[in-house]
């Protein structure tokens, strides 16, 4: 039984929500490995729409199990809330349906007030973060003072871990000219989520081994996009955590080998959230055209994305930074109707033309595009569901990417809705 990681291999927000909930049908387990609720995936089944951050999109199957794995870093109150959301939709997350890791690191309210503060103290360190208290919760992991999901069932030594914590926010805060955090407070916070919280805590590493033993398929969600990675992204305007699919294994506590397939999920055009280089990035009518049609507004944010043409140099990277094996396109159909397209091949940085996105902060931010134009197509791609229902150009459209990218096109999305996806390779049949 193959097991199958996706992960957006451009800046995020590449649809991953329903390219997850589809493959689940398959699967008997899906796992998010990193990341917080930062990330917002947005799914449409039989016209109802569900907005999920922290919850597996998995969660709105029936019979599915849903794991948040020790890579995610949680805020107990948004993990609540999310779940009580969902309930108001008719769907039921228990015990049964949910499981959290107990090594999982805690998001407190003193990080999101942390978060926020840097990020709106000077613009010229602003990266562009949800201030959702996600990097900082982060930092604390990485310090060893972090709390964690298995202290919330411990509250007569929680005080002790509270007080390491504090030991280096209130430090912090006071070069901030803010006011101290009590431990008392901190420990009130907690112990008020506890009771809904600890009824979902498992050794998930434990039960994934078995399960996987016992023959079970199971899916790795990721959060964001591989150029939001902190180690390949385009650095310092990425997220705080790993986000290309070798984290799975670190992120769920199953080994390397548990990974059969790596499925990246790219858009046909490419879009960014937020702050950072974007070479391809159109601040024109053609960028605001594709914005409208595509509906690109953040799930988390509502911040409006920026768009652009799509770049096949990046996502040649992340392909082979990130061993991805095939990838599933989305939003082909925001595409129709448009006369022209164009794909960046290639860059041009100080006089001379290179194949890759460099490292460097300055290099990103000067690179330009080089573009191949295409004709586009006038007849719908939306809601197509075979290969033969596409107009002849959106198909070489298709073809001459996976030929860039190195990459073949497994799953091929022309709407939100759940059935409208097209088949090429079933990943769980690697």
């Amino acid at each position: 039984m193959a097991n199958v990681v996706v992960v957006g291999s451009q800046w995020g927000d590449e649809g991953k929500g329903k390219i997850v909930d589809w493959l689940s049908e398959q699967a008997d387990i899906v796992v998010r490995f990193q990341g917080g609720h930062n990330a917002g995936h947005t799914l449409v089944i039989d016209g109802v729409t569900y907005k999920l951050s922290l919850l597996p999109s998995g969660v709105v199957r029936r019979g599915k199990l849903s794991v948040i794995g020790n890579g995610v870093v949680i805020d107990p109150h948004a993990l609540i809330e999310e779940i009580d959301r969902l309930k108001g939709q008719g769907i039921e997350v228990t015990p049964d349906t949910l499981r959290v890791a107990e090594n999982a690191t805690l998001i407190l309210p003193l990080h999101q007030e942390l978060d926020a503060i840097r990020e709106s103290a000077n613009a010229v360190t602003r990266v562009g973060t949800t201030r959702r208290g996600i990097g900082p919760a982060y930092e604390d992991k990485v310090g060893r003072r972090a709390i964690r999901v298995m202290d919330l069932a411990e509250p007569l030594a929680l005080g002790r871990k509270i007080e390491r914590l504090l030991a280096h926010h209130n430090a912090l805060r006071r070069g901030m000219d803010l006011a101290p955090i009590s431990v008392d407070t901190v420990q009130q916070q907690l112990e008020r989520v506890a009771p809904r919280v600890l009824p979902y805590v498992d050794s998930v590493w434990s039960l994934l081994d078995r399960k996987r033993r016992e023959g079970k398929r199971i899916l790795f969600e990721g959060a964001q996009g591989a150029l939001l990675d902190i180690d390949h992204g385009t650095y310092p305007f990425v997220t705080s955590s790993n986000t290309v699919a070798a984290q799975a294994a670190t992120g769920s506590g199953l080994g390397p080998g548990a990974i059969d397939y790596v499925l990246g999920i790219c858009k046909a055009y490419t879009t960014r959230v937020g702050e950072g280089p974007f070479p391809t990035e159109q601040r024109n009518e053609i960028g605001r055209l594709i914005g409208e049609r595509g509906r690109e507004f953040g799930t988390v944010t509502g911040r409006p994305r920026r768009c652009g043409w799509f770049d096949a140099v990046l996502v040649r990277q992340t392909v082979r930074s990130g061993g991805i094996n095939g990838l599933a396109m989305t939003k082909l159909d925001v595409l129709d109707g448009l006369t022209e397209l164009k794909v960046c091949v290639a860059y041009r940085l100080d006089g001379r033309e290179i194949d890759h996105l460099p490292a460097s902060e300055r290099a990103q931010a000067e690179v330009e595009p080089v573009y191949e134009t295409f004709e586009g197509w006038h007849a719908a791609t939306a809601r197509a569901r075979s290969w033969a229902q596409l107009p002849a150009q959106a198909i070489k459209y298709v073809r001459h990417i996976e030929e860039l990218v190195g990459c073949p096109v497994a799953l091929l999305s022309t709407s939100p809705e759940r059935e409208d996806t097209i088949l090429m390779h079933n990943p769980f049949e690697n």
